[in-house]
């Protein structure tokens, strides 16, 4: 059987890197599209087998360029996002909408079988977030350019290689006080990296096109709850303080001048919304995808690292804490 062809846009990050591996794994050749292939190229060529891969370095507005890998693409899949702006043209509305419409009209334009968009979880009620609303315009500029097109909106991914529970649990380890906001009762539905992978191949390969899907893990947890879980793996000790609404802006306000702020103004609107599937699209659990990997268990692998001792506090760590698997409801 001849391989299928899958273009992929953002296949550097966790994500991407894990789809890679899934995909080359059952007979797709991937092409991935990266702006720096210097920086990036070390990382995305060990996911697959040489004859497997290709990586392109291409300005991912640079239409012309672009519009090449599409001829000989059967599938794209997008995942490009940004949790907040840079300058140099990285605007929500440049990456959220602008690239997706983009890449539906080169689909339709080329005749493509599929376009895998990821957008985001909980988007529909921030409407005084601008994050929340230029995913919206994206997605609608996708069906509007490409009905055969599979919209997946995950809450937020975890991994050893994210940029979630490893933030967090680098800032627990340092600081002797965490700023809460809203009083952590904001609830998530964290998805493990290899569950949303695992949805996006069966996507890919069972040719589903549900319009949006919506990804979310097994349990649902609040903020607060996950940070006291991270300081338990971690065996540390920090105060979590709430932050009055007032005081939680000027902060924000401040951390959006860091190259990488911890939150922004945008960001603690967002934060104002539970992260939890709404009940009006499907979930990867209906399309017969459910995940199966708890956040508990998961982060247990990888948490030592930012103990005391590394992996050599392990024994002392898990007879010293034991933390059992709750949710909130």
């Amino acid at each position: 059987m001849k391989a299928k062809n899958c273009l992929i846009f953002g296949g550097s990050g966790q994500i991407g890197r894990n789809l890679i591996r899934k995909l080359t794994k059952n007979n797709y050749r991937v092409t991935v599209v990266t702006r720096n292939i210097h920086q990036k190229s070390y990382k995305i060529k060990t996911q697959a087998n040489a004859g497997y891969i290709d990586i392109i370095e291409a300005n991912i507005f640079d239409e012309k360029k672009i519009r090449n890998l599409f001829r000989e693409a059967d599938i794209c899949v997008n995942l490009i996002g940004i949790l907040f702006e840079k300058k140099g043209g990285n605007t929500f509305k440049n990456i959220h909408s602008v690239l997706p419409s983009l890449l539906a009209k080169l689909c339709k334009e080329y005749d493509l079988k599929h376009f895998i968009h990821l957008s985001a979880l909980g988007i529909n009620d921030p409407i005084d977030s601008e994050y929340a609303k230029s995913k919206l315009e994206g997605e609608a500029n996708i069906l509007k350019n490409f009905s055969l097109a599979t919209i997946l909106r995950p809450s937020v991914v975890y991994s050893v290689d994210d940029n979630f529970s490893t933030n967090f649990m680098t800032l627990l380890n340092r600081l002797p006080v965490f700023p809460l906001y809203y009083g952590g009762k904001t609830k998530f539905e964290p998805i493990h990296c290899s569950d949303l992978t695992d949805t996006i191949y069966h996507v890919i390969s069972n040719n589903i096109y549900s319009k949006i899907i919506e990804c979310v893990g097994p349990e649902i947890i609040s903020l607060k709850t996950i940070l006291e879980k991270l300081q338990i793996f971690i065996n540390k000790k920090t105060i979590l303080l709430p932050f009055p609404l007032s005081i939680a802006k000027l902060t924000a306000s401040l951390f959006e001048i860091l190259p990488n702020p911890l939150i922004t103004r945008d960001q603690l609107r967002l934060l104002k919304y539970d992260n939890i599937k709404s009940g009006k699209y499907k979930t990867n659990s209906d399309i017969g995808v459910p995940s199966v990997r708890f956040f508990d268990q998961e982060v247990k692998k990888y948490s030592y690292m930012w103990r005391e001792g590394g992996q050599f506090s392990t024994e002392k760590y898990l007879s010293k804490n034991k933390l059992e698997n709750k949710t909130d409801n």
